[in-house]
């Protein structure tokens, strides 16, 4: 019999790189200053050319960015620009996503006009990291980012989260970041996908942390798929697991997605993602059928405003 895996053919649109947070493993980050905002005139180029064909197919915009602080005077600039592209995405015949890092009730209910989805990983609950590889990130506090996940049910947002592997975490504190997602979901029952990430080793990065041992995240997903409920789709990224023996283990453990894959992994960058004719050649061997999907879910195209539930259907 063969089973089914996802992914979404995605392009990721970074408004900028500037980052008020200094995550000890983190390599996408620049220093406030460092990096000139992205235009919409340039925002525009790339997404016509996509729309042109120039470039791979996609139907999601990830709009991904570092964090401005929520008191600095250039934050509303900085979200009106989220937004801004948000729209000319959909202008353009696109399906965007934002994860943007902690957002306000009110900056939330505006960009779900303009998205189909959203999304924040909450890493890991315990607080311990605020000590360590957290200790220069004010919005890594855990009661901040869950705070986050119960506005997007409160809002009725479709979204993902996830906890990051390997950054001194135990493996209880994994239980306990499941756990937490588990209670948020079975009130709001809005989180369609939780993405188990392991932390590798990149250039850029502060800390000697030399990343996760991937033979364990077969286990991982286990755990996950145990805990989380079954309608909760459980996600891996393919070019951080290394192998094509662990990822073939981890889809047997229970994980069914591999996320967007687009010509660039921003948080990433020394993994580049393995593209959709290199996955099919591992997964189908093994009994796996490779299926593109949209960043929302079918179930969750009721809660969308008619306008975006109309481009929605439009695209499948």
């Amino acid at each position: 019999m063969v089973k089914t895996v996802t992914y979404s053919p995605a392009y990721t649109l970074v408004p900028t790189y500037e980052c008020f947070n200094r995550c000890d493993y983190c390599n996408f980050r620049r220093e406030p200053g460092e990096d000139e905002w992205m235009s919409l005139a340039r925002g525009r180029e790339i997404l016509q050319s996509l729309r042109e064909g120039v470039g791979p197919q996609v139907t999601e915009i990830l709009i991904l960015s570092g964090e401005v602080h929520p008191r600095h005077p250039r934050r509303s600039l900085w979200f009106q620009r989220i937004f801004n592209l948000c729209q000319l995405a959909l202008s353009l015949g696109f399906l965007p996503h934002t994860n943007v890092g902690p957002l306000s009730e009110e900056e939330m209910a505006s960009l779900k006009t303009v998205n189909v989805s959203m999304g924040l990983m909450l890493e890991q609950v315990t607080p311990k990291l605020l000590e360590t590889v957290h200790r220069h990130a004010p919005s890594k506090q855990p009661e901040r980012r869950l705070l986050q996940l119960e506005l997007a049910g409160k809002l009725g947002i479709p979204f993902t989260t996830g906890v990051l592997l390997g950054i001194g975490e135990t493996p209880l504190d994994w239980c306990n970041s499941l756990r937490e997602i588990a209670r948020i979901h079975s009130r709001w029952g809005h989180i369609q996908e939780v993405i188990l990430q392991p932390q590798r080793l990149g250039q850029r990065q502060e800390s000697q942390l030399q990343g996760f041992e991937l033979t364990q995240l077969p286990e991982v997903v286990g755990l996950a798929r145990e805990m989380l409920p079954s309608e909760v789709t459980l996600q891996i990224p393919p070019n951080l697991v290394e192998t094509p023996e662990i990822l073939l283990a981890c889809l047997e453990a229970g994980a069914r997605d591999l996320g967007g894959i687009s010509p660039r992994d921003e948080v990433n960058p020394d993994y580049p993602h393995w593209q959709s004719q290199r996955l099919r050649e591992i997964l189908e061997p093994a009994g796996w059928q490779l299926c593109p999907r949209l960043p929302v879910y079918p179930r969750f195209n009721p809660w969308l405003s008619p306008k975006l539930r109309s481009q929605v259907e439009a695209i499948s």
